[in-house]
């Protein structure tokens, strides 16, 4: 998992357009047109962004016929999943050491 790769998911999907379609295919693989009319925008605007999720690596295309099929793909998110875990260990530290500082402080009290 690289930095840059982690900062380009992250960019891409910061786009409200691109966020919600990455939303809507966490259900499952759609079509460009049940996208266009989940979002409520125009079929440039959606393939557009389609374009620039698949150039990321966020999400594969496969051709259905006429249709071009988009679903997510999993190794950036579980990348960016990753990434994120990483800050538990900070938090929990930080949360027993407040501990730590509450239980002297009740201590000091007790006194």
């Amino acid at each position: 998992m690289s930095t840059l790769s982690l900062q380009t998911t992250l960019m891409t999907i910061a786009e409200p357009n691109r966020f919600h379609i990455v939303e809507l295919l966490k259900k499952g693989p759609l079509s460009v047109s049940d996208i266009v009319q989940a979002l409520g925008i125009g079929q440039p605007q959606v393939s557009r962004h389609l374009r620039i999720l698949n150039e990321a690596g966020l999400v594969r295309v496969q051709k259905k016929a006429q249709q071009r099929i988009y679903s997510l793909e999993a190794r950036p998110f579980r990348d960016l999943d990753a990434w994120l875990d990483s800050f538990s260990q900070l938090w929990e530290d930080r949360l027993d050491r407040f501990e730590d500082y509450l239980s002297d402080l009740s201590g000091e009290e007790d006194a």
